[in-house]
């Protein structure tokens, strides 16, 4: 397995209750999980399995009901400057230029606008758009958009990366661009990555380990290993075999549905 020996991320039995009008709707029920650093995780699931309910808890934007989280053996409590999310609208500020975007979060750190602009420029061209360092938002296309929004959250040097179904929004080509771009930055940076998808293909090309969850309320089912080689063949049959585990383990998953209710 890829990463340190260490367990970096531990989620200790976390339930998560969110209350409306005093009624309680559990999002998330007795999640353990365990993450290496420098792994490469997906969160795998549908719609309302508590995915990103899950990742926000990591993250610390919000607080579990029930158990305990710890980052290199520390309780979060709140987010920290040590640990960067990107989401599906990008984030970025239109009246910036690609160069200003990436160097924003620079800027809070105190560095002087030489090293500022030095660091934003060799993300950029990590990312490969040295071109458009002078493009604003609005010239750019999605998937030019979500590589700035990568080299402005690499730029900071995070321990590590979340990323809530960063690539939906795309078109199936660009997206399949995009894991090739994210999973080439991840073999040169080896950050920590905790990335949200309900995509089977996309988990498997990506991670080091899937884990699966299932809704109503959301639980974590079960982790799949992808002992997989960089860069990953989608047409190979070892990648086929391991989507096929991960079908297998979602077709389990509705019988049991099925034969309970029946």
């Amino acid at each position: 397995m890829k990463g340190g020996s260490e367990m970096y991320i531990q989620v200790k039995n976390v339930s998560k209750i969110y209350t409306q009008n005093t009624v309680n709707a559990k999002a998330l029920e007795g999640a353990n999980l365990e993450i290496r650093q420098g792994e490469f995780i997906c969160l795998l699931g549908p719609s309302g399995c508590g995915k990103t309910t899950l990742l926000n808890l990591i993250a610390g934007f919000e607080k579990p009901t029930v158990g305990e989280i710890l980052l290199d053996g520390q309780i979060v409590n709140e987010p920290s400057i040590k640990y960067v999310t990107i989401f599906q609208n990008y984030g970025l500020l239109p009246w910036r230029t690609v160069q200003g975007n990436v160097e924003l979060g620079l800027e809070s750190l105190g560095y002087d606008k030489a090293k500022i602009r030095k660091i934003a420029e060799e993300y950029i061209e990590l990312v490969g758009l040295s071109l458009f360092k002078k493009h604003h938002p609005y010239q750019l296309s999605g998937g030019m958009q979500q590589r700035v929004a990568i080299a402005r959250a690499l730029a900071v040097d995070p321990d590590i990366i979340f990323m809530d179904e960063p690539f939906g929004a795309l078109d199936a080509m660009t997206r399949m661009k995009m894991q090739d771009e994210i999973s080439g930055i991840w073999e040169k940076k080896k950050k920590t990555i905790l990335f949200v998808t309900h995509d089977i293909d996309e988990s498997v090309f990506l991670a080091d380990r899937i884990v699966i969850m299932t809704p109503h309320p959301g639980k974590i089912k079960s982790i799949v290993n992808v002992p997989l080689s960089r860069k990953r063949d989608r047409t190979h049959p070892d990648f086929l075999a391991i989507r096929d585990k991960v079908f297998a383990e979602f077709e389990m998953k509705e019988k049991n549905k099925i034969e309970y209710y029946i």
